[in-house]
């Protein structure tokens, strides 16, 4: 099942890619969530850990999709308050 953002979306070549996200505002968290979730049809797996020496989260997401898809979540995770998130993209089409 497609996320709602994406329900009309014609067949395209996706990428996988790794988005490394770091989480410094708890606050933001929920919102970080939904986004997740929204997405979560393309997203092969997802590692948390807790890092409390430093009080940060940090957050792998492992995602199989077309490229603008990749960018768009990345780009949303990254504007959100407190959290830090880049994108590594596989050679493999």
């Amino acid at each position: 099942m497609r996320p709602s953002c994406c329900k009309n979306e014609e067949y395209m070549e996706t990428r996988i890619a790794l988005i490394g996200i770091i989480v410094e505002n708890t606050d933001s968290i929920m919102q970080l969530n939904n986004l997740l979730h929204e997405y979560g049809a393309y997203i092969i797996g997802r590692m948390g850990i807790p890092y409390r020496n430093k009080g940060v989260n940090i957050i792998s997401v492992a995602i199989d999709a077309p490229q603008d898809i990749i960018n768009a979540l990345s780009g949303k995770i990254g504007r959100l308050e407190g959290i830090t998130a880049k994108t590594v993209y596989s050679n493999i089409i």
